[in-house]
């Protein structure tokens, strides 16, 4: 991460469209939407959810529209005043003593199940390429720009609300178009490494559709791992390729049981060897590789009689 950023999601919507359920807790893939979002901004300096407050899969701050429901420029004020208060509270400095306050904003709605970082990386990117540009704009598969996955920069972003504020006498109701449409904006497209990054889930066709990409888009293991994960509050890199052939070889070897069973028991040993100090990711592979030889021994007596010992 080039650039240092702060986020504001926008998570305070009436999902009308949905019934009024609560649609960042709406889960896909095993994850509430806005947990998806917060773990493809993980490299914001600081993070402002404009919404009701609620556990999410990270430590973020929290705030409201001085009026809930007065819609998304009014929510976009609140999220920026937020973090200028914070910074004001800390003299100016990020988290870290001296760390300058970044001046860009990743602006996103909380209801985008495919957003990664690497488009974030991609807006990122293309402010940057820009110099002269006031924000960088996400636009879909037909050509439409995504107001709300963006990055701004923070003064002009701030100069065109207050001038909005003004001219309307508020920014209660006002559409997001009156906003960017006072910014010089880069257009960055919808790179194919995350060609659903701003698909929004709107209604329950969309969650329907979101729920099936998921089970279908080629990384349904990456998914379910990671949902695993955030459930179960581990924070680790998981060599899939090493387990699966553990189960592999502890089904054939063995028996077909024994596959959940070793993968269960080379997880316990793993989380015993890091209490000792062991790194996690190396506990897990030496764990691993242990219990696959054994299986490996274990097929290798099934298929054939003993050698003599050698020795005697």
């Amino acid at each position: 991460m080039t650039t240092a950023f702060d986020a504001v999601v926008l998570a305070g919507g009436a999902a009308r469209r949905l019934g009024g359920v609560d649609k960042p807790g709406v889960r896909v893939g095993g994850r509430a939407l806005l947990d998806r979002v917060l773990a493809a901004v993980a490299g914001a300096r600081r993070t402002v959810v404009v919404g009701d407050p609620r556990p999410t899969v990270r430590p973020v701050d929290w705030t409201r529209e001085e009026r809930i429901g007065t819609g998304p420029v009014a929510a976009l004020d609140a999220g920026a005043a937020a973090l200028r208060d914070a910074d004001e509270g800390e003299g100016g400095h990020g988290g870290e003593a001296g760390s300058p306050t970044p001046g860009v904003l990743l602006v996103l709605s909380a209801d985008l199940p495919f957003l990664g970082e690497a488009t974030v990386l991609r807006l990122l990117a293309g402010l940057d390429a820009e110099p002269e540009a006031e924000a960088a704009l996400l636009t879909d598969a037909d050509g439409r720009d995504q107001p709300l996955v963006a990055v701004y920069r923070a003064g002009p972003l701030r100069r065109e609300l207050d001038e909005l504020r003004h001219a309307h006498h508020g920014l209660d109701g006002l559409p997001l178009r009156l906003l960017t449409g006072g910014l010089r904006i880069v257009r960055v497209p919808t790179g194919p490494d995350e060609p659903s990054a701003s698909f929004d889930c709107d209604t329950w066709e969309d969650i329907a559709t979101a729920r099936a990409r998921i089970r279908d888009h080629g990384a349904v293991l990456d998914e379910w791992i990671t949902a695993v994960k955030t459930e179960l509050g581990i924070d680790l890199d998981v060599d899939t390729g090493v387990l699966l052939d553990l189960a592999r070889d502890a089904a054939h070897g063995v028996a077909r049981p024994a596959a959940p069973l070793t993968t269960f028991l080379v997880g316990y040993a793993a989380a015993k060897a890091a209490e000792n100090g062991t790194a996690p990711a190396e506990a897990v592979a030496e764990a691993a590789a242990k219990a696959a030889a054994l299986a490996r021994q274990w097929a290798a007596e099934q298929a054939g009689p003993a050698e003599k010992d050698e020795a005697g």
